[in-house]
């Protein structure tokens, strides 16, 4: 929901970084291994319960996550960058909630209903991509995704605010991870009842 007034404000910036980037060598897929290998690091530090350093390592996960996609720009984007960047941030994002459940028993349940509900999200919006993709759909290019970008009630900028909230009110995850489970369910549905209305048509 937030994400496009959000990119409006960070993408100037962000393409300048690319640029320098790419000048200097770096490929888009080097930045996207690169940030997750931070997140995979801020996952390890939320397991033994530094939330601080976690919450850090996750926060230039996601700069990276909007790094390549500038590098891509300024230098070539390719398919099998894009291919990349989608599968490394989808482990990404069910890696958050299984860190919070080793770090702490009770967490389990929660983490164990926020994963589940990130499989609603991420299977309506790759469904979504790849059909759009079927009809020849060229919305990507106009957002400066690798394919159709499926909009919803929780999108990227809502993930890191929970994400950031989970470190930075560990003792309140189940809560909070309920709350940001059912709001996932809800983008499912909505995404679903789109998607249906939409090639429930002809192309």
């Amino acid at each position: 929901m937030l994400d496009q007034p959000v990119r409006r404000l960070i993408d100037p910036a962000l393409n300048r970084a690319g640029g320098l980037l790419a000048g200097l060598g770096f490929s888009a897929a080097t930045v996207t291994v690169a940030g997750f290998a931070l997140g995979l690091a801020g996952c390890c530090a939320i397991v033994f319960q530094q939330y601080l350093s976690g919450l850090g390592l996750l926060l230039a996960n996601r700069v990276c996550d909007g790094l390549d996609g500038a590098v891509a720009r300024s230098t070539r984007a390719t398919d099998a960058g894009g291919y990349l960047d989608s599968v490394l941030d989808t482990v990404f994002y069910a890696m958050v909630p299984l860190a919070f459940a080793i770090a702490r028993a009770e967490n389990a349940l929660p983490a164990a209903f926020l994963v589940f509900a990130f499989a609603g999200t991420g299977g309506s919006f790759l469904a979504h991509a790849a059909l759009a993709g079927k009809r020849g759909s060229t919305g990507h290019l106009t957002q400066g995704k690798a394919f159709f970008y499926h909009r919803g009630l929780m999108e990227g900028t809502e993930t890191i605010v929970f994400f950031c909230l989970f470190c930075l009110l560990p003792d309140q995850f189940p809560l909070l991870a309920w709350i940001f489970g059912g709001l996932c369910l809800v983008t499912t549905v909505i995404r679903l009842a789109n998607g249906l209305r939409e090639f429930g048509e002809r192309p």
